[in-house]
């Protein structure tokens, strides 16, 4: 092949696009090979390492400038983005490729994916064993096939459908794997303090083929409460920490209703059925079945608007935990509920309608799809947030069609894999410009 010819940002046509489409299209096998090897790895929360070791492996056989780094608590907890944590960041490593073009034309990108899953819970359940992925007509099945190893890949064999045509892009991308999106967002911003920025970013988050309009913040903590432990015999004398942590549990769902009322003063939210969603993911609690519980702690997710200080909501969600308490006749005279904070301390964000890289995003999936490109707001969390209230720059969180993320027997659709792919290849040559790739297809 000759080399091709430099092209600038905003110089994609009709036969380059269809170039890109298909080279694409004769890589994809490569690329649901290279997913399955991410998701035959349990990429859960402290146990991603082996999971990174791959995708570094597959960068630096590219001849990419490779950065690996465990993520130092003491660099990003005293940023306003940062969520507390409380577990060992030992083993949490973040994994940056960049891309250095020759000539700089065109405008800086970040790719960015985690690689962190949320666990597969009962193997029982699922059809097969939920970390060993296998295909069903359209479908690739496995936990983080959609959450979101698929995108994790549609970044990499974007870049390389660029390359399998002689071209490269004409600016600096970094290709981000990060830890922790799925309970605190501290890897994206890890990275943000390890100086990563760039003009714009793209996250393929499985966003059903659209675009992320706006998203809402997310708290996490754990409330402790004391009960007062008696022999069954003598049951009512007594105060289960576990029936007192129910009545709790019914008070924060009241207070979410009350924010879910809320939902027409915040712009975007109007439309959504049910924006604000409390979730008690675990609980815990007493020593012994014959036994009055004296212990109880459960967790809680809540979500918040954008514009919505964390600060403010936890001071609402102690307040509301403390009032029920206080009403409680059982609890009386014990120790006051305590909450902890374990995750999540994030604002939601809004990505303002009708900037350069959302319409360059649009011309992409209409190359792609034939078919505009739509939006949607989100009730659930996304990295989107460092890089849009932190890195002064828009991030379009934009991916394939998915079923059962978080679920059971979780699925992506190759076929929108495959689009979201050509949209990703196609928007980084018309944002970032082209240039004739360097030796041997490697990155100059």
């Amino acid at each position: 092949m000759n080399a091709p010819s430099t092209r600038r940002p905003g110089a994609l046509d009709r036969a380059l696009a269809a170039d890109i489409i298909a080279a694409v299209d004769d890589n994809f096998a490569a690329q649901v090979a290279f997913t399955r090897e991410l998701i035959g790895h349990e990429s859960v929360r402290g146990r991603e390492q082996s999971a990174q070791d791959v995708v570094h492996r597959h960068l630096a056989e590219r001849g990419y400038e490779v950065d690996r780094w465990a993520i130092e608590v003491g660099d990003i907890e005293n940023h306003p983005g940062f969520s507390p944590v409380t577990v060992s960041y030992d083993d949490t490593d973040n994994v940056v490729a960049t891309h250095r073009p020759r000539h700089d034309l065109g405008r800086s990108l970040i790719l960015n994916g985690h690689i962190d899953v949320v666990p597969a819970g009962p193997p029982e359940m699922w059809r097969r064993p939920p970390f060993e992925p296998w295909l069903d007509g359209d479908w690739l099945y496995g936990r983080g096939s959609g959450d979101m190893k698929a995108g994790l890949a549609a970044n990499l064999f974007a870049l390389e459908a660029l390359r399998a045509l002689g071209y490269q892009p004409a600016a600096t991308a970094h290709i981000q794997s990060v830890t922790e999106e799925e309970c605190t967002g501290n890897g994206a911003l890890a990275c943000l303090v390890r100086g990563y920025r760039a003009e714009a970013a793209l996250i393929p988050e499985p966003e059903d083929d659209k675009l992320v309009r706006a998203n809402v913040g997310v708290i996490w903590c754990r409330v402790h409460l004391k009960g007062r432990p008696v022999h069954t015999r003598i049951a009512g004398s007594g105060c289960s920490a576990i029936d007192a942590a129910y009545r709790l549990m019914a008070a924060l769902r009241e207070l979410a209703e009350t924010w879910n009322a809320r939902k027409d003063e915040h712009p975007y939210f109007e439309d959504v059925e049910h924006p604000i969603n409390v979730v008690f993911g675990r609980i815990a609690g007493g020593d012994w079945a014959s036994m009055v519980a004296a212990w109880c702690w459960f967790d809680v997710r809540m979500a918040i608007y954008p514009g919505v200080d964390p600060r403010h909501a936890a001071r609402e969600i102690e307040q509301c935990i403390h009032r029920a308490a206080r009403a409680d006749p059982a609890l009386a005279g014990l120790p006051p509920p305590q909450v902890e904070y374990t995750g999540f301390f994030a604002r939601g964000y809004v990505l303002e309608e009708g900037g350069d890289a959302e319409r360059t995003l649009a011309r992409a999936h209409r190359h792609s799809y034939g078919q505009d490109l739509q939006t949607f707001v989100t009730p659930g969390y996304l990295d989107g947030r460092v890089f849009v209230l932190y890195g002064d720059c828009p991030c379009l969180v934009y991916g394939p069609y998915a079923e059962n993320i978080h679920g059971i027997d979780e699925r992506v659709s190759l076929a929108s894999v495959k689009r979201i792919t050509a949209s990703i290849a196609l928007f980084v040559a018309d944002w970032c410009g082209l240039e004739s790739a360097g030796p041997g297809g490697r990155a100059a």
